[in-house]
């Protein structure tokens, strides 16, 4: 069996289907209120951050995926996320499961410089030095042979259906619902982003691939354009012509 703790996302949705499709019917779904992708999916809820409920959500798995998230708050991701990681490396320990973590890179510097799977983590702010601590912990179980694990790290996303990130809630949701579409800061910056279903697949297929735990994966991701390119592109398809702001930082600061 292969299990999906915070299946209620869009990662944790698409990654329900994309494991259906290639590898396998046997998929739990977790979350406090799992819902079902696939026709045959078990639901099962739990509270990642209660031990025991966590416990008892990987026992029987194989492969668990973790891909739960929380709101974008500060004191929230400091009072929950290692809690979270923690129960979920101790269940799979206690029950053998190989754990496949869903990661950000909010650890990396915040420069232009190429990002790699071995760029080292130099986090900026409370919510990437959060993230920093969580890998840390499952590299340092990894370095120990306490656990198999894999790490899939993807940047900003878009997507569809419940796609949260600052590009879909202002570039994309404004251009579909005809609104005046607002720019973050800089409209030629290049910006890498990532496509939910593509950060999905890649998952399942690192997951399901045995030689490719123990490592750090980054997931597939067309080439950067700016949002100027992005805009642009999104008017040629649409066939009009789409206005946008370049909101400064006391603005977005406001607004967020």
């Amino acid at each position: 069996m292969q299990t999906i703790l915070g299946s209620s996302g869009q990662i944790g949705q698409e990654l329900a289907k994309a494991l259906h499709k290639d590898f396998t019917t046997d998929i739990r779904l977790v979350s406090r209120n799992p819902k079902k992708v696939n026709a045959n999916d078990q639901l099962f809820p739990a509270n990642l951050l209660d031990a025991a409920q966590t416990d008892r959500a990987v026992a029987g798995s194989e492969i668990v995926y973790f891909t739960a998230g929380l709101p974008m708050n500060s004191d929230m991701w400091e009072a929950q996320f290692h809690i979270m990681m923690t129960n979920v490396i101790n269940a799979c320990v206690a029950h053998k499961a190989k754990l496949v973590f869903f990661d950000n890179t909010y650890m990396y510097a915040k420069n232009s410089t190429l990002q790699t799977e071995t760029s080292p983590f130099e986090p900026v702010g409370r919510k990437a030095v959060v993230r920093a601590e969580m890998a840390q912990l499952l590299l340092d179980k990894m370095a120990t042979g306490a656990i198999e694990a894999v790490i899939c790290r993807a940047p900003e996303f878009y997507g569809l259906g419940k796609t949260q990130s600052i590009t879909n809630t202002m570039v994309f949701n404004n251009i579909k619902a005809g609104k005046k579409v607002r720019v973050p800061l800089n409209d030629q910056a290049v910006r890498t982003l990532i496509w939910t279903p593509d950060a999905s697949r890649a998952m399942a297929l690192i997951g399901n691939t045995p030689d490719a735990f123990s490592q750090t994966w980054h997931l597939p991701c067309d080439e950067g354009k700016t949002y100027a390119e992005i805009i642009a592109l999104a008017s040629k398809l649409t066939h009009q012509k789409i206005d946008y702001t370049v909101l400064k930082m006391w603005q977005f600061n406001l607004g967020s």
